[in-house]
């Protein structure tokens, strides 16, 4: 029909109808458009609503919620079944996603384009769709950046000496290793608990700096002079606290058996490491001016501090545990 129908119009009535079928068309590709948002807002909606009717069906058999969270779940009677659960994401289980980057730390972008169809090989015009966008993190080829500072020297006439200009204080108490990297590594060996030996290999296979074993206990050793001041602070706040909670472990060191202690307030967490299980460790860290609630198990060494710092205060000290003090 198209082809009857271009062959009988006149010219200036075929330009007439291409104008129109243009207008038509762009007026459709508007509608398709806000098609097409309503469409994502919609599904957005759906998966809000199966979420939350996930989260109303979720229970011990279908999550790794505990089973007496099921508090209004009866009892199964009779032999219990074999349970189907499968390893892996539960049906019904809500998809987690991490967020994306903010554009502050996007350093770079790299757009893709196409310049024809890859199905027909036909031109193509940008659609009203946003980008597919995927971000990947990665480390550069050379994370370290090498500073040299030089302090210059210099000859007086007048007083006959040299003269060789300072280094920045912080720069000269840092050493090698800046600030960040000093941090690092003491972040390194001790929340990661990373042996020096594990440290000397990161540092030389992945940052690509040679440091010796005696180098990197050398600044592990400074990380805690400098540590130390903000410890003593922590400690002398330990008595004025309200509540404590306070656990031992022992451990085996050198061929000894030391004590991890640790004290627990409400903000912050102090750690000792002692030769004793005993309650001198109480009367060093928490002292007899300890006036709060003191939370532990039941162990002869709490028992006996109480008892130490008077009959009139153990009231004030109480020791939570499964026995009455």
């Amino acid at each position: 029909m198209a082809g009857v129908v271009g062959d009988t119009l006149p010219r200036e009535e075929r330009l007439v109808l291409v104008r129109e079928l243009r207008k038509q068309n762009a007026s459709l590709t508007r509608r398709v458009a806000r098609l097409e948002q309503a469409l994502a807002a919609t599904q957005v909606e759906l998966t809000a609503a199966r979420t939350e009717l996930a989260a109303a069906r979720k229970n011990a058999s279908t999550s790794s919620k505990p089973p007496s969270s099921d508090i209004t779940t009866p009892p199964p009677s009779g032999k219990p079944k074999k349970s189907k659960r499968r390893i892996g994401g539960q049906p019904g289980h809500p998809k987690h996603q991490r967020p994306p980057f903010p554009p502050d730390r996007v350093d770079r972008v790299h757009d893709h384009k196409l310049d024809a169809c890859p199905d027909c090989g036909g031109r193509l015009r940008p659609a009203p769709r946003a980008p597919r966008v995927l971000q990947q993190v990665e480390i550069v080829a050379r994370p370290l950046r090498i500073d040299e500072h030089r302090g210059h020297a210099y000859w007086c006439r007048r007083c006959q000496r040299l003269h060789i200009a300072p280094l920045p204080p912080e720069v000269e108490a840092a050493g090698l290793l800046g600030p960040r990297l000093t941090a690092l590594a003491a972040y390194l060996k001790s929340a990661c608990h990373a042996s020096f030996s594990t440290l000397r290999r990161f540092f030389g296979e992945v940052l690509g700096l040679s440091l010796s074993r005696g180098y990197l206990a050398k600044v592990i050793r400074k990380v805690g002079r400098i540590l130390q001041a903000p410890y003593d602070d922590l400690l002398r706040r330990l008595p004025r606290q309200k509540g404590l909670n306070v656990d031992e472990t022992g451990h085996k060191e050198n061929g000894k058996r030391p004590w991890t202690w640790c004290f627990r307030a409400e903000d912050f967490a102090v750690f000792k490491i002692a030769d004793s299980r005993g309650s001198d460790v109480l009367h060093e860290m928490v002292t007899a001016d300890f006036r709060g609630v003191l939370s532990c198990d039941y162990f002869s060494a709490y028992r006996k501090f109480m008892r130490q710092t008077g009959p009139g205060r153990a009231v004030s000290r109480t020791c939570s545990s499964a026995w009455p003090i």
